[in-house]
C-alpha cells in the first residue's frame, strides 16, 4: 500500500488512472469539483475506486465542510451552514448549538455516504487571530478554544453516527497565519506561551481518527520547516504535546505554500513523519513520481488507516435514508430558528 491520497482528473476513471491506481495501491482518493456531476455519477465513481483497490473500506475523501468550503453543491445537493453560525448558536444556548451542531454533520454525513464517500475534511479547529488573514474566518467555531473544541466534538460524533470519518484540521493550528497557504508560506512569529492557546482544541480531540496538517511555518518550533515537513513539530508538538496518535495527513502538496517538486516533497512529508501525502490534482506526472519516492506503507501507518476507517459504522442503504437526513435538517434549522431567529 502505497501512504498516498490521490485526486483524479474527470467525471470517471480513464483507464490510465485505474490500471496506475490498481498497481501502486494508494491508501486513497480526493474528489473536488471536477468528479462531481450527479449523484448516480459520483456513486458510481466511488464504486469504481473500491473496485479499481479491490477494498471495500476504502478511505475517499472530500471537503465538505458547511459554507463557502463544499464540493457537492446545490442544485444537486443541499447547502449547510458555515461553522460560525453554531458559534454565534453558542453564545444563546450551548448546549442547543451542541446539538445543531450533531445534527448537522450527522445530516451531511449521510449525504456523503449515500455518495460512497468515507472520510470528510472537517472540522475545522482553527482560531482566528485578529489581524490574521481570512482564509479560515467563518469557517470556524468562533474564537474560544473551548467552543470550538466543543462543536469540533459533536461535528465529529455526528458525521461518525452516519458512518463517516472525520478530519481536524490544520494542526497545530492555522489561525494565525497572515497568509493563505494555498498562495503563499505563512510565517508565524507568536511565542510559544501564545501557540499553546491554539494546540488547545486539537489536544481536547486529540483521539480523533484523521488529522490533516498545517503548511505554516510556526518560528518558535522550527525556523526552517513547516509543520508538514518539520519532524519536530510532528514528533514534538503533534504526537507528544499533542497527543494525536491518529493518521496524519499532510495538507495538499501542491499548494503554493511548499517550494519544490511534487514528489520530493512527498517523500520529506513522510520523512518528517505524516502517514499519508495528500496529492490533490490528478496529475499523472506527479502522482507517477510520489509513487517512485515514496517507500510502502509501515505497519504503524496501516494500522491507523484501519483503525480511523474502522471507528465508524457504515450504515447499510436502505429507503428511510433520506427520510432521516431531511429529518436532522429541519431539527437543526427548528434550534437555530429559535436560537438566532433566521434560517439554518
Amino acid at each position: 500500500m502505497l501512504p498516498a491520497i490521490f485526486g483524479l482528473e474527470g467525471l470517471q476513471l480513464s483507464t490510465r488512472e485505474r490500471d496506475f491506481f490498481r498497481a501502486c495501491q494508494p491508501m486513497g482518493f480526493i474528489l473536488f469539483g471536477r468528479n462531481i456531476e450527479s449523484k448516480p455519477q459520483v456513486a458510481a465513481l466511488t464504486a469504481s475506486l473500491r473496485d479499481t483497490l479491490g477494498r471495500d473500506n476504502v478511505a475517499i475523501l472530500i471537503d465538505q465542510e458547511g459554507g463557502r468550503v463544499a464540493r457537492l453543491q446545490a442544485p444537486h445537493w443541499p447547502l449547510f451552514p458555515p461553522a460560525a453560525q453554531f458559534a454565534a448558536a453558542w453564545e444563546r444556548d450551548a448546549e442547543a448549538a451542541i446539538s445543531a451542531t450533531q445534527l448537522n454533520f450527522e445530516a451531511l454525513g449521510l449525504e456523503l455516504a449515500a455518495l460512497g464517500i468515507s472520510v470528510d475534511c472537517a472540522p475545522v479547529l482553527d482560531i482566528p487571530q485578529i489581524g490574521a488573514h481570512d482564509v479560515i474566518g467563518d469557517r470556524a467555531f468562533g474564537h474560544d478554544p473551548n467552543v470550538i473544541a466543543r462543536l469540533g466534538r459533536a461535528a465529529l460524533d455526528g458525521l461518525a453516527r452516519a458512518g463517516v470519518v472525520g478530519v481536524i484540521k490544520h494542526i497545530p493550528g492555522h489561525g494565525r497565519a497572515v497568509a493563505d497557504s494555498h498562495h503563499h508560506l505563512p510565517r508565524v512569529t507568536a511565542t510559544e506561551a501564545q501557540l499553546a492557546v491554539d494546540l488547545a482544541p486539537f489536544t481536547a480531540l486529540a483521539d480523533a481518527p484523521m488529522a490533516m496538517t498545517a503548511h505554516i511555518l510556526y518560528e518558535a518550533w522550527d525556523q526552517a520547516h513547516c509543520a508538514t515537513l518539520s519532524s519536530t513539530v510532528i514528533r514534538s508538538i503533534i504526537r507528544e504535546r499533542i497527543g494525536f496518535n491518529g493518521l496524519l495527513m499532510s495538507d495538499d502538496l501542491d499548494m503554493k505554500a511548499l517550494k519544490g517538486d511534487v514528489p520530493a516533497l512527498a517523500a520529506a512529508a513522510i520523512q518528517a513523519g505524516c502517514d499519508v501525502v495528500l496529492n490533490c490534482w490528478g496529475n499523472m506526472v506527479d502522482m507517477q513520481g510520489i509513487a517512485e519516492r515514496l517507500p510502502e506503507a509501515t505497519l504503524t501507518m496501516r494500522h491507523r488507516l484501519h483503525s480511523a476507517m474502522a471507528s465508524v459504522r457504515g450504515l447499510a442503504e436502505d429507503a428511510t435514508g433520506g427520510q432521516r437526513q431531511r429529518a436532522l435538517m429541519a431539527d437543526r434549522d427548528a434550534l437555530l430558528q429559535s436560537l438566532m431567529g433566521g434560517a439554518g
